[in-house]
This record gives C-alpha cells, structure tokens and sequence, in this order.
C-alpha cells in the first residue's frame, strides 16, 4: 500500500475529553508509521499547547497551527516557515465594532505572546500552556505587531450575531470559526486562511495527493480539511454539518475512533496492537 498521510485535529479528535491520547490510539498512529504511513497535526491550538502531543507520538512532519495562520516544522529549521497575520488596523476594526455587542472578553495572540483585555482565570489556565508572556488591558493600546490570531468570547446566545456582524462587514479582510463546547468562543484570523491551506502546502512538500489523506475532525474548523482530503472523517462527537460532509462517521473521541479507521482503512489490524 502506497503511503498515506493521516491528519488529526487535537481537541474532541485526537484527545479524549481528558485531553489525552488514548493508549490504543497513539499504538495505531505508531503501527501506521511503521507500514510507511505519516502523521501530521492540524489544530486551531498555537504550537505551545500542541507541541506535548507532538513530541509524545514522536512525530518527524510539519505541523499545522492556528487553524492555519502557522505553519512549521518542528524538527526541521530548514522547511520553509508559513506565518500569516492579521493587519492591526483591521484588529482595532473589529475591536472598535465590538463596542455594540455584549462579549466577555477579547484575546490577541502573537506567536507565544498573549494580550488579554479583562482578565479572566479560566482563560489564564486554558492560554497559559508553554508559558506565554500575557499582557493584560486595552489591546488596542498595547498590541503593536500584527497578531496571528484573535479571540473573542461571548455568551452563548451572542456568538451568532457577532459572527454574523463579522461576516456581513469584516468579511474580505477576516475568516472566523468558533470553538467547541464549552466554549462560546469566536476565533479570527486572516481571510483565506483554514486548516486544509496549511495541510495543501504540506502535502505537496511531502509529494502525497490529496486521494491519500485521512483527516479527522469534529467542529466547523474542519470543514475545509474534511471537504478537501480524499478520506475526511469525522468524529461521533462531531457537529451535524461536518458529518453530513464526511466520507465516513467514526466512533467518539473517547472511544477510539481514529483508531478503527484506520485498523480499517489502512488494515493495520493485521498485525496485533
């Protein structure tokens, strides 16, 4: 069987709601690369809340972050680094326009480096992995590069007409998706940007076509992926619309899913896990 690359999302996908791999998933993902298979990452997590995973399944592929914004290889200086931002003048846009709505709270992320307008413990603990430098206050006042990502979060019941403000006046400039429960969560980042551009350029690095893609996913920043590869699965636990695009509904994250596809797919049950 020719190689393959198989994609996962982390969160709901890869991880369980322990947000651990699963002791069965990670020896299929290690049986898969023993056949000549290859694993790659695709999250909306920056590198710093996904690089454990990484290193945990040993992986030796680039990897996509920020639902695409960054791309790069982890143990390979030499691969050519993708890293779009958002311009700052369309920032302080979109913050401006959020004076009208009722929202908890606005994050900007540069890289490693958080600003933070409310301070906010929850989200402290969920942004704090690997250590970032957090800056609290008006971001508008203290963010002064070009962000990689912007984060609003809201009550539940106001995320759809802040996403639809976005999308009726933000649209050319921005693209957005929001985070799974629990939490209300709107994600920004420049137009055109989604996990299926970073995985197109990897692929083509990595000289496999798309009809040898396996992704997996399970919310609306999968959609693109889902709908590009030649097999996109999505998870039990997934959203409706995702599985009504998916070439095949797995089980739930927490029981394996990734893993009986590609026992399945790849028949890697042939050998005893």
């Amino acid at each position: 069987m020719k190689p393959h690359l198989i994609v996962l999302d982390l969160d709901g996908t890869l991880l369980t709601d322990e947000k651990v791999i699963s002791e069965k998933t990670a020896h299929t993902l290690k049986l898969a690369e023993e056949q000549g298979h290859h694993v790659m990452i695709a999250t909306g997590r920056p590198y710093r809340a996904s690089a454990a995973y990484y290193k945990q399944l040993g992986l030796k592929t680039p990897i996509v972050n920020f639902n695409g914004a960054f791309v790069h290889h982890p143990t390979d200086t030499s691969w050519q680094t993708i890293h779009e931002t958002i311009s700052l003048p369309v920032v302080k846009d979109v913050i401006d326009a959020m004076q009208q709505f009722t929202f908890h709270n606005i994050i900007a992320e540069v890289m490693d480096d958080v600003y933070m307008q409310v301070h906010d413990e929850k989200l402290m603990d969920m942004l704090s992995f690997g250590d970032p430098h957090i800056t609290e206050g008006d971001i508008r006042q203290y963010l002064k590069v070009n962000p990689t990502s912007l984060l609003i979060q809201a009550d539940e019941d106001k995320v759809d007409p802040i996403r639809k403000h976005l999308a009726e006046v933000h649209a050319e400039v921005i693209d957005h998706r929001r985070w799974g429960a629990p939490w209300p969560v709107i994600e920004i980042v420049r137009h055109g940007l989604n996990k299926a551009v970073g995985l197109s350029h990897v692929s083509k690095w990595m000289d496999i076509p798309k009809e040898r893609i396996i992704a997996f996913g399970d919310e609306d920043n999968d959609l693109e992926m889902i709908d590009y590869v030649g097999v996109g699965v999505a998870m039990g636990n997934g959203i409706d619309r995702l599985k009504s695009i998916a070439d095949e509904v797995t089980l739930t994250n927490n029981e394996d899913g990734i893993a009986h596809v590609l026992q399945e797919r790849l028949h890697l049950n042939e050998r005893r896990l």
